[in-house]
């Protein structure tokens, strides 16, 4: 029974963490969207006698481009640390949004521990192969040196998993990180002409 209750408390504490960043973002975006909306629209009938319908996701867009602008410039980016200092002093909202933030800035290549090598794998079977990201190494029980592979899921790769494996089984390939990211994001219609692959050394 303790061991249920563990594997329960564990699992659930898991999906909390995953559902958390995805459902609040969703919302963030939704709320917004509808303010913006509801905002515009009545004086875009006023002025045009009609609604034009999208309206409220054509200003999210900019509102989210201006943030970015923003974000790039000193006092943006002076700004957005102080924020995310606050955030990461809150104990629960740290659990989430550090690894969250870490995972993000892989796939922009805007922080330190950014992906660097695109590999495949045999997954989830012999001649299937996966696209995946080789983010560091573990050893095993017996001393021997594991592949940690990221395996990004099409279209959100954000929600992707992990794999442990050996360095046997990983194979480099000639994509780069930008080029492997597209063709995930596009479930495979952005896809390069070939892709090369070797053992990995």
């Amino acid at each position: 029974m303790a061991r249920v209750t563990a594997h329960l408390r564990q699992t659930f504490i898991a999906g909390v963490l995953l559902m958390v960043p995805v459902a609040a973002t969703f919302v963030l975006l939704w709320y917004l969207f509808n303010r913006l909306d509801g905002f515009l629209q009545p004086g875009v009938k006023q002025i045009f006698g009609f609604a034009i319908p999208g309206l409220g996701l054509l200003a999210l867009l900019v509102l989210i481009y201006l943030v970015g602008l923003v974000g790039r410039n000193v006092i943006g980016r002076r700004l957005l640390t102080w924020g995310q200092g606050v955030l990461l002093r809150i104990p629960l909202v740290r659990a989430v949004y550090s690894p969250a933030k870490q995972l993000i800035e892989s796939f922009s290549g805007s922080g330190e521990i950014g992906f660097k090598r695109v590999v495949l794998i045999e997954y989830p079977s012999a001649g299937l192969w996966t696209v995946g990201f080789l983010t560091g190494t573990v050893k095993d029980e017996t001393g021997g040196v594991q592949a940690l592979v990221y395996i990004p899921t099409a279209p959100t790769p954000y929600t992707g998993f992990l794999v442990v494996l050996p360095f046997s089984k990983v194979y480099d390939t000639d994509l780069s990180v930008p080029d492997a990211i597209k063709l995930v994001l596009s479930g495979g219609i952005v896809a390069p002409a070939a892709i090369r692959k070797t053992p990995v050394r």
